[in-house]
Order: structure tokens, then C-alpha cells, then sequence
């Protein structure tokens, strides 16, 4: 006589009188497993999707790498490769391969280029201190703001963000050409139309941060005693300062990159930025100190961007998620 028993879900065994295992008859054993292609096994590792990637990646990367590589090029030359220097940064004199007045500083400086590079640092500082403040205000009111015409308010003030910027550099240049003559083509354009598509920018950052806050905070701090504005002042804008550096941050690397809305608004030479001057610059002759002024408006780019992420991953230690996915939300 046998009986049936269960050592585990799914697992049926027999034992015998004698209690001895009896194993079930060849016709119910499990078959056994056969050699799977890795086409066909859906737990596999994404090879495809990994080799596509750094592809993409090193594709992206090459030319860039290149153009660093030259801005050291001991010649003029931006195809063969003659030795390395740094006087394309600094200090070109005569008595070497490269002529004096064409590096980036020092004694051999390019005017041109030294100008636009101190345009586009001025005018990055500017919009940051600017457009901060009021994308946080903004994100301030719009996140607490419960009303019919908040969806609405809360659309319209990401335009920005999705609109084309040729659509929206050509409608600021038509606006302040016959409209608002007053204001007038340069550094007062650049800053208006670098704050009109920032604010954006900040407004997502800080209201991301608020929505994972809430309101208890606020809430509680009213329970005893604060005010509304010392509610905010004391207990909620500290919690927003990490959120508030990164968008700092990404605005002064959006400001520094941008071309399109630049070039509508930039007037005459004198308030030219480096992607305008490098845009227009390299259809001519250009020299690898153009090589040079691209490398250093990468560096900078790169250092605040590398602080935004910096500064996210502490604002998220220890809530969770992904300080990528923050800086990528950005983009959306």
C-alpha cells in the first residue's frame, strides 16, 4: 500500500508502507530542459539593447572628443594632429606655432572671443538670479493655488518648456523689434528672452520638490503660532534649497547653451554669446581657438550640471529614486 503525500506545492511524492520514497513512474517526471536560444529567453540580458546604446553613446561622443582633442593642436591644422600645446587657451605669442592674438586669454588674446565668452557668463549669471526667484514663486503659488483656472494656469505656464525655441526666439524678436522698441536688440533681449524660457525650467524642479514635501510641514508649523509667510520663510524654503541649487544650475548651463533664441536677440557684435560666435565663426576659417572656447563652454556646462546632480542625489538620499531621473525630468 503507498501513499500520497506533498513535501512541497507542486511536488507530489509517494512513500511506501515502510515509509521509503517511492519516485513517480518516468511518464510524470518533469522533462528536462533543453538548450534555450537566447532569442527565444525572455530572462535574458538586453545585449541588443546594450550594444545599441553605446553605440549611440560613443557615436554621440566621438566628434566631440575629437574637437576637444584639437583645441591642444600645435598648428593650425583642425585634420593632423602636429603636438600638443595650451596656447590656444592662453598666452599665443609669435615666437610659436601659433600667433599672438588668437587664444582665448592672456597676452595673446582674441578680443572676439573673449568677449563672447564674458557675454555668455554674464548673461547666464543674470538669468539665474533672475529667473530663479520668480520660478519659484511660481511654482510656490501654482502648487498651493486650488482653483477652477489653476489646471489652466498650470498649462500655460509650461509653454515654454514645449514650445519650438525657433518659434519662440522669432516671436520675442518680432515682439521687441515693433512693440516694445523701447527695450531694443542685446543684452536686455538676451536676458528677457533667457528668463522667459527658464522659468520653466525651475518652475518643474521646485514643484516636483513641493508635491513630495506636501503640506504638513506648513500645516504644522501654522498649528503653533507661525504665520503663513513665516510658515514658508522658516521651515519650507530650507527644504527647497537643494531643489532651488539644482535649478539654479541647470538654468546657468540652459543659458550658456543656447544658440536659437540667442541669435535672434543678440544685436550687434558687442553682445555676441559663444554659440552665436562659434556658429558664425566656423562657416569662415576657423582656428582651433574656436576648439578651445567650445571646450571651455562644455567644461562649464558640464561642472554645473555635474553640481545639479550632486546636489539632487542629497536632496534624495534616503527618500528613494533617482537623481538621474530628476535631471532627466527636466528634459521632458
Amino acid at each position: 500500500m503507498t501513499t500520497i503525500g506533498v513535501d512541497a506545492p507542486g511536488a507530489e511524492k509517494a512513500w511506501d508502507d515502510g515509509g521509503r520514497y517511492v519516485p513517480p513512474p518516468e511518464s510524470v517526471k518533469p522533462p528536462k530542459k533543453g538548450f534555450v536560444p537566447p532569442w527565444r529567453n525572455p530572462w535574458r540580458r538586453p545585449y541588443v539593447l546594450a550594444t545599441v546604446t553605446w553605440v549611440y553613446i560613443l557615436w554621440s561622443l566621438v566628434p566631440v572628443l575629437i574637437a576637444v582633442q584639437f583645441s591642444f593642436n600645435d598648428s593650425r591644422s583642425r585634420s593632423s594632429w602636429n603636438g600638443f600645446t595650451t596656447a590656444w587657451y592662453c598666452c599665443g605669442t609669435e615666437e610659436g606655432s601659433i600667433a599672438e592674438g588668437t587664444s582665448v586669454f592672456g597676452s595673446g588674446a582674441n578680443d572676439a572671443l573673449l568677449n563672447a565668452l564674458q557675454n555668455s557668463l554674464t548673461l547666464g549669471v543674470v538669468t539665474t538670479l533672475i529667473a530663479v526667484p520668480i520660478g519659484t514663486a511660481l511654482a510656490l503659488g501654482l502648487t498651493r493655488w486650488r482653483s477652477r483656472t489653476s489646471n489652466v494656469a498650470n498649462a500655460v505656464s509650461l509653454f515654454p518648456l514645449v514650445t519650438p525655441e525657433l518659434v519662440l526666439g522669432s516671436a520675442l524678436y518680432l515682439v521687441i523689434s515693433t512693440l516694445y522698441t523701447q527695450i531694443g536688440l542685446g543684452r536686455n533681449a538676451l536676458i528677457l528672452g533667457h528668463v522667459t524660457f527658464s522659468i520653466s525650467f525651475i518652475l518643474v524642479i521646485v514643484r516636483g520638490r513641493l508635491v513630495s514635501i506636501g503640506n504638513e510641514f506648513e500645516t504644522a508649523a501654522q498649528d503653533l503660532g507661525a504665520t503663513r509667510m513665516q510658515a514658508i520663510r522658516t521651515v519650507l524654503l530650507p527644504m527647497l534649497i537643494p531643489a532651488i541649487f539644482a535649478a539654479s544650475m541647470i538654468t546657468f548651463a540652459a543659458s550658456l547653451d543656447d544658440f536659437v533664441v540667442s541669435n535672434f536677440l543678440y544685436g550687434d557684435a558687442s553682445q555676441i554669446t559663444v554659440p552665436v560666435l562659434l556658429y558664425s565663426a566656423v562657416k569662415a576659417a576657423p582656428s582651433p581657438a574656436l576648439n578651445a572656447l567650445a571646450t571651455l563652454l562644455l567644461m562649464g556646462t558640464m561642472a554645473a550640471l555635474l553640481l545639479a546632480y550632486l546636489v539632487l542625489r542629497l536632496r534624495r538620499k534616503g527618500e528613494g529614486g533617482s537623481a538621474l531621473d530628476d535631471l532627466a525630468g527636466v528634459e521632458m
